[in-house]
């Protein structure tokens, strides 16, 4: 079928009843482009009493049921053809009309879906669709509401190939050739029996021809037809994340319908020896969870932003995503494929026990099949997708129903996809929670025969946690829901990798959700064990929701403070390597230390504010660290300085005074501290292995007076496509050293062939909204989205009390 973008002229409010509106309360439409995140725009609000995990969760963003209209013509030429409208994602519980009539719905928000249209449809006249999307105490986390994914409308003949139909494999590849299997599924909607002529053509990423083949195919009246043909690649290049190279395969019905997918040609392995192999390399998966939200963007899905956020993540060490937890938008599937990232996409956080009280557990038990053919047809063609993960922290997982659950949904992915593992990421303390008060008795009283204590027990989360995963009842009540799984996904679980070597010595493992904190020891064990393929972090890149799990926290005088939610105004979860805005933060550089692929120190300073207190934070929580030297309120006062290396040594320097050497590398899990005074200058590390210098770093104080840096992440960009300019914003000294102890608010005007989409930082606690032409930087950063309208130039202008204006031109192709 014939595809074109359905992102434009679009109207929406919040959904008023009808009732109402014959009284007299009318809200109006206003228009919008998709995609488009409702909630994103909506005031968030101090909840009354205490803090709850339904308003900390979704970041003290409102409930709302928002409603979505667009007039559009369908030509009285494609009378008689078939019409379908494709929404790729619309959270949540979707009802969509055409022309007042009730067309279909879709109770997932993550799930992309069609609307069968012509039925509905005025050819050569005006037509109306209308959309309802509703959220509303149904996520753990931020999830946005209304079209934020990309639309389509979809034209095609009766006789055509079916959306999603074309599928690529590759099960036989050698350094001479690849055998490419290509299926094909026609359709007829006609009551004529038709013979048609395929025609499959295989191009490189040149555009050669690198196979072709023709064949024909007889579909007779509503009876899908699959075309299966083999072609044959010379020469193959291999798709891998160090060099992604991709082809484009099209089918064309000749005169009728075409369709073009691009895939790529690589062969996975799987075994408790040699774990994950890729093109026959063992690899360790370097992995990231993400969420979906785009940071001040909400969780609009703009081809762009996921670009973006997959090259950030990738430059940052990154071989892998987990998308956290729900299905993956198809532009981060592209930009996987294109940029070299492995894929884990996950399906559900719920099956049928709700984590919150009106999620998708309620329409599970009816829709979780659709829902996986949904996410497995999205993924099929794409190189970097290499599993699906049916469930994440799933409490069903401890019975033996819910390991009947587990068997169904994989075996379903695996009667859709035998190309790809399946895995399931289990939480152990989870899967046995209706006997956990028990279980941690007993682990209490272990600890004090072992000499722990409790209150060492109880003081770090993670290895509570840790203690009931690796327990007896746990590998008791998990085993059929892992035997269900290529792979055994484990959250929160490293004290089984060693156990289940020789409990279970068929059982491959992924730790697909570890704390940030322990990436050091966790990396050792994924070094050590073949069976263990990787680790993936809580979490990659900073998401909304869930506010302040990864927060610093301190003790008080009232003792310890372990709130596992931050009170309002946060915004933030508090634990992502890399900010919302897209800056890398102590966290980022040393876990590319610990991969090996970082050689120069990294020097984080400990915000003076609170020297010599005692952290309370929890496992998801980094130290509180800033990678700066401008410190003017703290001249001549004690400060504890971090380093991180791989190396045998560093030695720090302040104003060239050495302040002597530490031992570091992987016997100090990669880190050291100083303890000095402050003094403005320069603060030099400098790494040493076996006496020589392998790499140094530095920071620089700010000093003089504050400018207003503006710099867009390209010069040039695409008006169409999702494209997305980017630009950061901050306040330097001549030198161009951040001051990071400097925040004005900084005002922006866009003219010429775009608009402003969002400014803000990665302010953790503000109650600043994203949609505003002013927003206070955050350590000194800002950062504005601009998207364009057209071709042309783009200019935004920025200005800051006490700076002089700045502007940067951005053109649009």
């Amino acid at each position: 079928m014939f595809r074109t973008s359905f992102n434009d002229g679009w109207q929406v409010r919040p959904k008023v009843n009808p009732f109402a509106e014959l009284s007299g309360q009318v809200v109006p439409f206003r228009p919008v482009t998709l995609p488009h995140d409702a909630m994103i725009e909506q005031w968030r609000t101090a909840p009354e009493g205490a803090v709850t995990m339904e308003g900390a969760g979704n970041a003290y963003f409102p409930s709302g049921v928002f409603e979505y209209r667009k007039t559009f013509t369908v030509p009285e030429s494609d009378r008689g053809r078939r019409v379908h409208i494709e929404f790729e994602g619309v959270y949540r519980d979707a009802t969509v009309y055409i022309n007042g009539d009730y067309a279909g719905q879709r109770p997932y928000g993550y799930s992309h879906f069609r609307i069968d249209a012509d039925r509905f449809l005025r050819f050569g006249e005006e037509n109306e669709i209308r959309v309802e999307a509703r959220a509303h105490r149904d996520s753990r986390w931020y999830t946005g509401a209304g079209i934020y994914r990309d639309t389509w409308l979809l034209v095609g003949d009766v006789v055509r190939i079916a959306p999603d139909g074309v599928q690529v494999s590759t099960p036989d590849i050698d350094a001479s050739r690849a055998v490419v299997e290509v299926t094909t599924r026609v359709v007829n909607d006609s009551i004529e029996v038709r013979t048609v002529p395929v025609v499959t053509e295989v191009r490189d990423a040149d555009g050669a021809v690198a196979a072709q083949d023709v064949s024909k195919v007889t579909v007779l009246p509503g009876e899908p037809a699959v075309v299966r043909q083999r072609l044959y690649v010379p020469a193959p290049a291999l798709w891998s994340p160090e060099a992604p190279n991709l082809y484009t395969c099209r089918v064309s019905l000749e005169g009728v319908d075409e369709e073009v997918v691009t895939f790529g040609i690589r062969t996975l392995q799987l075994d408790p020896e040699y774990g994950l192999r890729l093109n026959g390399e063992t690899v360790k998966l370097r992995g990231a969870c993400v969420h979906h939200d785009n940071g001040v963007l909400g969780a609009a899905t703009y081809a762009r932003a996921e670009e973006r956020r997959v090259a950030l993540l990738k430059e940052a060490g990154f071989n892998a995503i987990r998308i956290s937890h729900q299905p993956i938008s198809t532009a981060m599937l592209d930009a996987c494929d294109r940029l070299g990232v492995l894929v884990v996409d996950e399906a559900f956080d719920m099956w049928t026990s709700a984590k919150t009280e009106f999620d998708y557990s309620l329409s599970f038990p009816e829709w979780w099949e659709r829902d996986i053919e949904a996410m497995v047809a999205k993924d099929f063609n794409h190189p970097s997708v290499i599993m699906y993960s049916i469930g994440n922290e799933i409490a069903e997982t401890g019975s033996p129903f819910g390991a009947a659950w587990g068997r169904r949904l994989a075996e379903k992915v695996r009667s859709l996809d035998p190309t790809r593992y399946v895995t399931n990421a289990i939480n152990g303390m989870l899967a046995v929670m209706s006997e956990l008060g028990a279980l941690q008795q007993q682990a209490m009283e272990q600890a004090v025969e072992d000499g722990a204590g409790i209150n060492t027990l109880m003081a770090d989360a993670g290895d509570a946690m840790n203690a009931v995963s690796s327990s007896e009842l746990v590998s008791e009540r998990t085993a059929e829901s892992f035997a269900v799984l290529d792979v055994a996904g484990m959250n929160y679980a490293e004290a089984r990798y060693a156990l289940d070597k020789d409990l279970f010595p068929n059982r491959v493992i992924l730790g697909t959700e570890t704390f940030p904190t322990r990436i050091a020891g966790n990396w050792e064990l994924v070094g050590r064990y073949g069976h263990v393929i990787g680790d993936f972090t809580w979490t990659g890149w900073e998401y909304l929701g869930e506010v302040g799990i990864g927060r610093p926290q301190y003790h008080t005088e009232e003792g310890p403070q372990h709130a596992h939610n931050a009170p309002y105004p946060y915004l933030v979860a508090g634990c992502g390597d890399i900010d919302i805005t897209g800056y890398r933060r102590p966290a980022s550089f040393y876990r590319e230390i610990v991969f090996g692929l970082r050689a120069e120190p990294y020097i984080a300073v400990r915000r003076p504010d609170h020297h010599g207190q005692n952290w309370a934070g929890s496992p998801w929580a980094w130290s509180d660290t800033v990678a700066s030297w401008t410190w003017p309120a703290h001249v001549g006062m004690p400060v504890t300085v971090e380093v991180y290396s791989d190396a045998h040594e560093v030695e720090l320097l302040l104003n060239g005074t050495s302040l002597g050497r530490r031992t570091v590398g992987a016997g100090q899990r990669f880190r050291t501290e100083f303890e000095l005074v402050h003094e403005p200058g320069e603060l030099v590390a400098v790494a040493y292995r076996d006496g020589a210098e392998t790499g140094r770093s530095s920071l620089r104080s700010a000093d003089g007076p504050v400018r207003l840096d503006i710099r867009a992440d390209r010069e040039v960009i695409k008006g169409t496509g999702g494209d997305l300019a980017y630009v950061d914003l901050a306040l330097t000294d001549a030198r161009g050293t951040v001051h990071t102890a400097t925040d004005r608010q900084v005002r922006v005007e866009v003219s010429g062939a775009g608009e402003l989409l969002a400014l803000g930082s990665a302010n953790p606690e503000t109650d600043e909204p994203f949609g505003s032409f002013a927003y206070r930087t955050y350590e000194g950063r800002a950062l504005a989205v601009v998207r364009p309208t057209g071709p042309g130039k783009i200019r935004l202008t920025a200005a800051a009390e006490g700076c002089d204006p700045v502007d940067v031109v951005v053109t649009v192709e």
